[in-house]
């Protein structure tokens, strides 16, 4: 993933979810990746998919049981 796709990425995600807060990371050691956040809070990973030549990006986002009781 470059840097101008993260751009992209990146722009997407705010719109989307209304948040100027959301930043992707590059990742070390890895291009197939980014690390999303939001501020200083790490919430996700999206990762690049080129199968079938068709490019898309995939975002994970884990919650954990213990986030819920906050």
């Amino acid at each position: 993933m470059n840097k101008t796709e993260m751009t992209k990425v990146e722009g997407y995600l705010r719109r989307t979810f209304a948040n100027h807060n959301i930043r992707l990371v590059a990742r070390p050691k890895k291009t197939d990746s980014a690390e999303v956040y939001i501020g200083e809070e790490f919430i996700g990973v999206l990762s690049v998919d080129d199968e079938d030549g068709d490019r898309s990006f995939n975002f994970s986002m884990a919650i954990l049981d213990t986030d819920l009781d906050e």
